[in-house]
C-alpha cells in the first residue's frame, strides 16, 4: 500500500482503530461545537428562546440533507478502503473522484431546494410563533448557499478515512471551527444580525473548510492520490456500484430525520417554542454520545473495507469486537453525564429559567436510557459498511424509526411530554438490538480463512 495511507491489513488492531478513529471522532466534536457556539451565542440574546427554536428547527432540514450527502461520503469510503484493500489504487481514486462529483450535483439541487421552498418547508413544522417562523426560513435561506461546500468535503472527507488518513480532515475542520467561533459573536451580538448572523458564520467557514479539503486532495504530500478532479465525467460502473452502497445509508438517515421531524412537529404543536428549545439543546448535548460513535464507526467501516478488500476475515472478526468493546465503555461514561451532569449543561445554553432547566435535565436522564445500545449500532453499522453490506444497518434503522412517531404519540397521552421523550428513547434501544442480532447471524457465513476477495475493480 503507497506511503501516503495507511495500511489498516496489518499491526495490532486497537493501536489501527484508533490512529483512524481520533481524528473522524475529534472532526465530529467540531461539528457539535459548531452547533454549541451557535446556540451558545444566540443564547445570549433578548429573545434567546425564539432564536433557539428558530436554529433547531432550521436545523432538521440540514439534517434531512444529510442523507443526499451520505452518497458521496459512503460511496467515496468504500469504494476508496476495499481497493486499496485490493491494491487496486486507480479503482480507489476513480470511485473517490466520481462520489465528489456525485455529491457537487446534489448539494446543488439541495441547496436550491432550501434557498427556493424554505417557507412551505417550515410550514410542514407546524409553526405557531410567527416570529420563530420568519427567522427559521431566514436561516435556511442562507445556510442553503453552503450546501454544496459541505457535500464535496464530505466526499473528500471519505476518501481520506478510507486511505486511513482522517487527520486531514481534522485540521480541515479545526480551522473552520475557529473561524466559526470568531464570526458567531460579532455577526450574532455585535452587528445585531441575530439568527441570520449565526447562518452567515455557518456558510462562511464551510466555504473555507471546503477550500482547505480541494487543496489537500490535490497539493498535500500526505494525499491518498497522486492527481484528483472534481469536475469531469462519471463512469456508469462506478455510479451503479455508489449508489448500490450509498441508497440504503441515504434512505436510513432520510428516514431517520423525517420521522424525527413528525416527532419535532408534535412537540411544537403540543408544548411550544419552549420544548423545541429545549429539545434542540439537549440532542446536541446527547450528540456527545452518537457523533463520537459515528465517527468510530466510520473508522470501523475503513478497517473492515480494507481488510474485506485483501481477504482477512479473522481480522475483520476482531476488529468488530474490540470496537464493540470501545464503544460501550465510552456510551458507559455517555450515560452517567447524562444522568448526573444535564442540568449543568442546560445551565450554559438556556440559564433564565428553572423551569427549563428542570424540563433539560429530565430530558437527557431519559436518553441515557438508549446510550449503551448506541454502542451495538455503531460497531454493527461500521462493519457491515465495511463490507458494502449497507442493507442491513438501513432496514433495522428505518424499521424500529418506523414506530417511533406512534409511541411518541401513545405514550405522550399517557405520561405528558416525558412520554414522548421516552418514545425517542425506546426506538433508539430497539435500533441498536435488532442491528446486533442481525450481524451475529450474518457473522456465521463469513469465511473462516483468510483468503483473497476478488479481483481488481475496472479505473
Amino acid at each position: 500500500m503507497p506511503s501516503n495511507t495507511c495500511d489498516l491489513t496489518q499491526g495490532g488492531i486497537l493501536k489501527k482503530l484508533v490512529q483512524v478513529a481520533v481524528p473522524i471522532m475529534g472532526t465530529q466534536l467540531m461539528q457539535m461545537a459548531y452547533n454549541l457556539t451557535d446556540m451558545f451565542w444566540l443564547g445570549r440574546m433578548e429573545n434567546s428562546v425564539m432564536a433557539v427554536a428558530a436554529s433547531g428547527l432550521a436545523g432538521m432540514f440540514l439534517w434531512l440533507g444529510m442523507a443526499l450527502m451520505m452518497v458521496g461520503r459512503m460511496g467515496s469510503e468504500i469504494g476508496t478502503s476495499q481497493n486499496l484493500g485490493r491494491g487496486d489504487r486507480a479503482a480507489a481514486r476513480g470511485f473517490a473522484e466520481d462520489s465528489a462529483r456525485l455529491s457537487l450535483m446534489l448539494g446543488l439541487f439541495y441547496g436550491l431546494v432550501l434557498v427556493a421552498l424554505a417557507g412551505p418547508l417550515v410550514s410542514l413544522l407546524q409553526v405557531k410563533e410567527a416570529e420563530v417562523f420568519e427567522n427559521t426560513c431566514a436561516y435556511l435561506r442562507i445556510v442553503g448557499i453552503g450546501i454544496p461546500l459541505t457535500y464535496v468535503s464530505a466526499a473528500i472527507t471519505g476518501a481520506f478515512n478510507g486511505a486511513g488518513n482522517s487527520r486531514l480532515g481534522f485540521w480541515a475542520n479545526a480551522v473552520g471551527l475557529v473561524v466559526n467561533m470568531a464570526l458567531d459573536p460579532l455577526m450574532i451580538l455585535v452587528w445585531g444580525w441575530g439568527v441570520a448572523g449565526a447562518a452567515v458564520a455557518t456558510v462562511i467557514a464551510q466555504g473555507v473548510v471546503c477550500a482547505l479539503f480541494v487543496y489537500f486532495v490535490k497539493r498535500h504530500p500526505r494525499r491518498p492520490f497522486e492527481r484528483f478532479r472534481i469536475v469531469g465525467r462519471m463512469a456508469r460502473h462506478r455510479v451503479r456500484k455508489i449508489l448500490g452502497w450509498s441508497l440504503p445509508v441515504a434512505a436510513e438517515s432520510g428516514a431517520f430525520t423525517a420521522l424525527a421531524m413528525v416527532v419535532t412537529g408534535m412537540v411544537s404543536a403540543f408544548y411550544g417554542e419552549t420544548a423545541v428549545a429545549v429539545q434542540r439543546v439537549g440532542s446536541q448535548i446527547e450528540s456527545l454520545s452518537w457523533l463520537i460513535g459515528g465517527g468510530f464507526s466510520s473508522a470501523v467501516t475503513s478497517f473492515v473495507g480494507q481488510n474485506f478488500g485483501a481477504g482477512r476475515w479473522t481480522r475483520i472478526r476482531r476488529g468488530h469486537r474490540i470496537s464493540l468493546g470501545a464503544l460501550l465503555i465510552w456510551e458507559a461514561a455517555v450515560t452517567l453525564l447524562l444522568v448526573f451532569g444535564g442540568r449543568f449543561f442546560f445551565s450554559l445554553f438556556l440559564p433564565e429559567s428553572e423551569k427549563i432547566l428542570d424540563m433539560g435535565a429530565t430530558y437527557l436522564r431519559i436518553l441515557a436510557g438508549c446510550q449503551l445500545f448506541m454502542a451495538l449500532e455503531g460497531a454493527c453499522a461500521g462493519t457491515f459498511r465495511g463490507m458494502g453490506r449497507t442493507l442491513p444497518p438501513s432496514v433495522c434503522s428505518i424499521s424500529s424509526n418506523l414506530i417511533r412517531p406512534l409511541l411518541c404519540y401513545l405514550l405522550m397521552r399517557w405520561m405528558g411530554l416525558n412520554g414522548l421523550w421516552t418514545g425517542i428513547m425506546l426506538s433508539a434501544s430497539l435500533r441498536g438490538a435488532l442491528m446486533l442480532i442481525w450481524y451475529l447471524i450474518y457473522e456465521r457465513r463469513l469465511p473462516r480463512v483468510d483468503e483473497p476477495v476478488g479481483e481488481p475493480s475496472p479505473a
